[in-house]
């Protein structure tokens, strides 16, 4: 038990000052208010202005986040339906999951250069097939690492896909080809998450950023997009997230507007309201990543 508790306080993201905003501020003053607890629309907003903040720093969106859920789960067993439903129209079409397979980038300690390489299941026709397939894709993708770099390659990084002792993303590529092949599933597609801005120097990019710093090997943005374009064209890549560096303006509509795959952008927009209009105004990118404790 001690260990946990030490664990608490100097290894989380800010989890017991969430509880102490919560059990010390915000919940007391909801309940003098007298709320419904099923008024979601007109907790949020209170709890917004109680917070006072464009970012909810005061607070974090930890703390808020935690009550908004609690009101939306208690709106939901009013109704006796099952949260989803409460939260969306009654007929349902779930996503295709996007399942991590390979990490590379600052998320691990080999020289990959894109930080994940991530699987698809659209050939999937539930979304509890599409976690089977996900499943069984990553344990083939295992025995082929194994067999093929030895059994220390098969560690896991940070975001828990393998992270090989492998220089060349292509190479990756073909692994995930190899497992889809061996799992039966050779409909499914790939997708990557490049996290260009960990590697952005000086208005470029450099692809081999884990070495010690060159800045004659630096690259332009848009020698990078033809890059991209040949794991599209050459190896069943259909969504990209963080091509480019978060602030490059210029590169981000350039690379999607002649694309018809998944540009996605995450820390182009960190689920900021400003930030996601700026580029849905820009087209910078067609698909985004909305994390609802990130603001």
């Amino acid at each position: 038990m001690y260990f946990l508790v030490s664990c608490c306080f100097h290894c989380s993201a800010g989890t017991l000052k969430a509880v102490e905003h919560v059990t010390q501020t915000i919940a007391p003053t909801l309940i003098k208010q007298g709320f419904n607890v099923v008024e979601q629309e007109k907790i949020e907003k209170f709890m917004q202005e109680l917070d006072g903040t464009d970012n909810k720093s005061k607070f974090g969106a930890n703390a808020i986040l935690g009550i908004s859920l609690a009101v939306c789960n208690a709106r939901a067993a009013e109704k006796g339906v099952p949260l989803y439903q409460h939260i969306a129209d009654p007929e349902v079409n779930l996503l295709v999951p996007v399942l991590n397979m390979t990490n590379g980038g600052s998320h691990s300690g080999n020289k990959l250069t894109m930080q994940e390489f991530m699987i698809l299941p659209v050939s999937a026709s539930s979304f509890k097939e599409a976690m089977r397939i996900g499943a069984e894709v990553y344990h083939n993708l295992r025995n082929i690492i194994k067999e093929k770099y030895g059994k220390d390659a098969t560690n896991d990084g940070d975001e828990g896909g393998f992270a090989p002792n492998i220089v060349e993303n292509k190479e990756v590529l073909e692994l995930l080809k190899t497992a889809f092949s061996q799992a039966g599933y050779s409909e499914d597609v790939i997708g990557m998450d490049e996290a260009a801005s960990q590697f952005h120097r000086n208005g470029k990019y450099d692809r081999d950023f884990k070495s010690p710093d060159d800045h004659i090997r630096y690259t332009p943005s848009d020698e990078l997009a033809e890059l991209y374009k040949t794991f599209v064209q050459d190896d069943s890549v259909v969504s990209i997230e963080d091509a480019v560096n978060q602030d490059d303006c210029q590169a981000w509509p350039s690379f999607t507007a002649p694309t018809d795959i998944q540009v996605v952008g995450d820390d182009l927009t960190v689920t900021n309201p400003k930030r996601i209009s700026k580029a849905v105004a820009e087209k910078a990118c067609n698909w985004q990543v909305l994390k609802v404790n990130q603001i």
